[in-house]
């Protein structure tokens, strides 16, 4: 077993002029292994019979590891033949329990790389399972599976590791020994890293992304990238006549923009897009928050043709308790300052309705259109006559009676749901037990649609409901993230600067930061996802509360805390359904026996 350092000349200077982007791959650490075995499964019995690694970075050599490994089996022929290794040369040679954890301490902190990555490390892995060793986290490149991506066959007739250490001139011929392949294959490495450094692969994280799907065109505009900072923010994907494509948001403006071009981004919509992208603007914001709440604001005002979510924050539902004599529930688009009490916002129309049944199912309030005076005399309809409507129409209830029954949907919506729970179980106990279980699915659904909306709506109302509100948070560098929101909306945000004082930061801030105006409804000051993101970041580990004007609260018995069962089902369902057939699910009636 020997291992030594050397101190070579490097053989790769294309890398040497890569700039800071994610972790560059001159100053990553590569161990390349390869092995020798007696098969091609470990799991069915084969054995290693030697281990030669090669330690490398920026293409200097700084180290190699050879040992042949007793098999305590008899080495087949053919694999003799192939290998030159008998069982003669083998026989003194250390057990895989001792060679294995002298090659884990030479490769310790390193990348592994291999040609056909699964074999080797999948045959170290089962020997260090084995020992009952925990195997280290490695992070892995495969040569073989790079070259598949980027070699032509007018390059080389196979991504063998023969014919590639013929392609790059390799100054070692593979020939079936364990460091002899390493060798080769440190230099096949490097061939491919010359080949895509053209192509503005210079980090080891957009090495490991690499795509062939990933176009030239699109390569050739990874200059698009190199204004941008190294921050988070927002960056804006713009044509050639200036209209915004796609909007995104980063920790790291510039690493991510420069993913487009030349890493793992693969989604046609995406290519598309790239290759319609003539500029990219960029926004730097003091935070990561800030930097969410501006991308929502950003693709709500331009709604992108490439960004799927967000683009229409105005287009939502809410379930309004109206304000009339007789009361009654009614889906409307917007929130009107009319001291009317709603339930939303819902992102679709069927989510609303949904709710909106299970609330009908729960109280016996009218469903009918018609404005009805205090003292109207009307025929009842058929659900008055089945006892599913008070029938304020024929006179038959008092306005007293029906203002109680008001009073309690307005606070199974605000407060305590448990009316609409109890009515939605009941029904669904009693399906069960006649086995009609999709029917009961049905009403499951609908209850959880309802919670889901409760939750939201006592949630944002009391942000919303806050003239103001100063929080902060420390991040990993130690300095103190602000943000000032007011009546739900990010207002102001900032870091503390190093050695400065807190509160007159703080106080700054607070005079900069946004004018906001309440308005009527839940969310009066921004849109719901803004919100949200807002509550996310509050609710978030480690966040202090600076300063509280007004009162931030919500309902100890209210929506949130019955959720945590029916996310759950609604997760089992994704996981059970397949990803290609997982749309809404249409539950077929069984029909009563």
């Amino acid at each position: 077993m020997s291992s030594t350092a050397t101190n070579s000349a490097p053989r790769w200077e294309a890398q040497r002029g890569f700039d800071q982007l994610g972790r560059p791959l001159h100053d990553v650490t590569f161990t390349v292994v390869d092995l020798e075995t007696t098969g091609g499964s470990a799991a069915a019995g084969s054995m290693i019979t030697e281990i030669g690694a090669v330690k490398v970075r920026g293409g200097e050599i700084l180290g190699e590891f050879q040992t042949l490994v007793n098999p305590h089996s008899e080495i087949p022929a053919f694999i003799a033949v192939l290998t030159g290794i008998t069982n003669t040369m083998v026989a003194s040679s250390p057990p895989i329990e001792s060679a294995l954890p002298a090659f884990l301490e030479f490769a310790q902190g390193t990348v592994l790389v291999a040609h056909n990555a699964p074999f080797d490390v999948g045959f170290l892995k089962h020997f260090a399972a084995e020992q009952g060793r925990d195997w280290p986290r490695f992070e892995v490149v495969d040569t073989a599976k790079l070259a598949r991506r980027v070699i032509t066959r007018d390059d080389a007739p196979n991504c063998k590791l023969s014919s590639l250490a013929t392609l790059f001139g390799a100054s070692t011929t593979p020939n079936h020994r364990a460091l002899a392949d390493a060798r080769a294959t440190v230099d096949v490495l490097h061939g491919l890293m010359e080949r895509l450094g053209g192509l503005g692969v210079q980090t080891l994280e957009e090495l490991q992304g690499f795509s062939a799907r990933v176009s030239t065109a699109q390569r050739r505009k990874r200059h698009l990238a190199e204004p941008l900072p190294h921050a988070p923010g927002v960056y804006l994907f713009r044509d050639d006549q200036g209209r915004v494509l796609y909007i995104g948001t980063s920790r790291d403006l510039r690493t991510r923009v420069r993913s487009y071009f030349t890493a793992s981004e693969t989604r046609s919509r995406m290519g598309e897009m790239i290759n319609l992208a003539e500029r990219v603007d960029a926004i730097e914001c003091a935070t990561t928050l800030e930097a969410q709440v501006r991308e929502l604001r950003l693709i709500g005002e331009h709604k992108p043709r490439y960004n799927r979510r967000s683009r229409f924050p105005e287009k939502m539902h809410f379930i309004k308790v109206t304000r009339e004599p007789w009361p009654r529930l009614s889906m409307v688009r917007r929130v009107t300052d009319d001291g009317a009490d709603y339930l939303g916002p819902f992102s679709s129309r069927g989510s609303a309705e949904r709710s909106l049944t299970a609330l009908h199912e729960a109280f016996p309030i009218r469903q009918c259109s018609d404005r009805l005076s205090r003292t109207s005399r009307q025929t009842p309809c058929a659900l008055g006559e089945m006892g599913r409507c008070l029938s304020p129409c024929d006179g038959s209830v008092s306005e007293e009676t029906y203002s109680a029954l008001v009073d309690r949907v307005i606070d199974a919506v605000h407060r305590r749901p448990d009316e609409v729970i109890a009515a939605s179980t009941t029904r669904m106990l009693r399906l069960a037990e006649d086995e009609r279980f999709e029917e009961a699915g049905v009403h499951r659904d609908r209850l959880a649609a309802f919670l889901r909306a409760a939750s939201r709506t006592q949630r944002l109302t009391g942000l919303s409901g806050c003239p103001e509100l100063v929080a902060a948070q420390r991040e990993k560098d130690g300095r103190w993230a602000v943000h000032i929101v007011r009546y739900g909306r990010l207002a102001a945000a900032g870091r503390i600067p190093a050695g400065a004082d807190a509160r007159i930061y703080v106080d700054q801030l607070r005079a900069s930061a946004e004018t906001v105006l309440t308005g009527p409804g839940p969310v009066p000051a921004a849109s719901a996802e803004e919100s949200e993101l807002i509550l996310r970041w509050l609710e978030s580990d480690g966040i202090r509360l600076v300063d509280v004007d007004g009162t931030w609260a919500s309902p100890i018995g209210g929506a949130t805390r019955h959720l945590a069962v029916h996310d759950a089902v609604e997760q089992s369902r994704r996981d059970l359904v397949p990803f290609d057939e997982r749309r809404s699910l249409t539950p077929v009636h069984r029909p009563a026996r």
